[in-house]
């Protein structure tokens, strides 16, 4: 898969979801088999990049290329302005938010609100194509509401403004992420557009991938909020593309190592005070599958330092994984 001058050697590409893709996140799903991952969203008001929230969406130090960077806005200039600011600061790729549902980014004309109006949207497109020299990327929803949808018309005016590829959503705004995602509005528009299409809605699976994959006809899928909690999802679906076989998941000590590395990096990220706080959130994500995780997730909640998140972490863990060890 091609984007602009960039080769990308899996199908498995990780979706931008704001409060969750961060750095540490991004690198551990791209050491978990992921082909491309993208960024937290970034404002395109520049005047609100020294808020700590921004600088740290901002920051992509170590990390592997092509660094992917999204932005969201609905001022033509301005998302020009930040797409230019943003290949200074290192991004390689460009995708513009055209997808986020949420009514605080809605409010403001931007994220899905912008496909209401595809007279704005080309012109975003086209400032933001011409403002930069590396790949621009869109990511959408089927449409405003299910009365509404216009994908179709969206990739036409992206192809003509040099979108680079496609990423597209299978609800519309109105749907938010109730129901289940529709796939034949993204058929269409593989059919239709030549595109570079990304699937994204829903899928979770290794079989539901590919079963996406063959129904739309897309280059490759998008994963969100299955990878919450399971970033070795990446691999496995990589795999079982690439050869019809799957891996089996990870034995417990694996996420035990996996987990506890990625409390550290937020740590090391995010400071000795916010680190153990976001790292709440993930250890939930981790642990919603486990047997009786509940008690443990409202004591582990009340840690305030790495130190003792790890030392927790080991000792749930510790008798899971020697009857796992037992059973096998």
């Amino acid at each position: 898969m091609q984007i602009g001058p960039y080769h990308i050697d899996s199908k498995v590409i990780l979706a931008p979801m704001a409060g969750v893709t961060d750095r540490p996140f991004r690198q551990l799903c791209r050491a978990q088999g992921a082909g491309l991952v993208v960024s937290e969203m970034v404002t395109s008001d520049s005047s609100l990049w020294h808020s700590r929230k921004s600088r740290q969406r901002l920051d992509h130090r170590g990390e592997a290329g092509p660094i992917s960077v999204q932005i969201a806005g609905g001022d033509p200039q301005m998302m020009a302005d930040a797409a230019r600011l943003n290949v200074d600061n290192g991004a390689e790729i460009i995708d513009i938010n055209m997808g986020c549902p949420a009514k605080k980014v809605c409010k403001k004309a931007a994220g899905s609100a912008l496909l209401q109006d595809e007279v704005l949207v080309g012109d975003i497109l086209a400032a933001v194509t011409a403002a930069v020299d590396v790949p621009v990327t869109l990511k959408i929803r089927t449409g405003w509401s299910p009365e509404r949808r216009n994908a179709l018309n969206i990739a036409r005016i992206a192809e003509d403004c040099g979108i680079a590829a496609l990423a597209i959503h299978g609800r519309t705004r109105a749907c938010r992420f109730n129901g289940t995602a529709e796939y034949d509005t993204i058929a269409d528009v593989v059919r239709q557009s030549n595109l570079p299409v990304f699937c994204n809605g829903d899928i979770d699976s290794a079989e539901k991938a590919r079963q996406v994959l063959d129904h739309t006809g897309a280059q490759a899928v998008m994963i969100g909020r299955a990878a919450q909690g399971r970033p070795w999802i990446f691999r496995q679906i990589d795999h079982y593309l690439r050869t019809g076989r799957h891996l089996p998941e990870p034995p417990l000590s694996q996420i035990r190592d996996i987990l506890c590395t990625h409390l550290g990096e937020l740590a090391e990220f995010y400071g000795p005070v916010m680190g153990p706080r976001i790292a709440r959130k993930h250890l939930g994500w981790y642990l919603q599958t486990m047997p009786d995780s509940k008690p443990f997730r409202a004591s582990f909640n009340r840690l305030e330092t790495t130190i003792d998140q790890h030392a927790s972490v080991r000792d749930y863990f510790e008798p899971l994984i020697e009857r796992e060890e037992k059973a096998a």
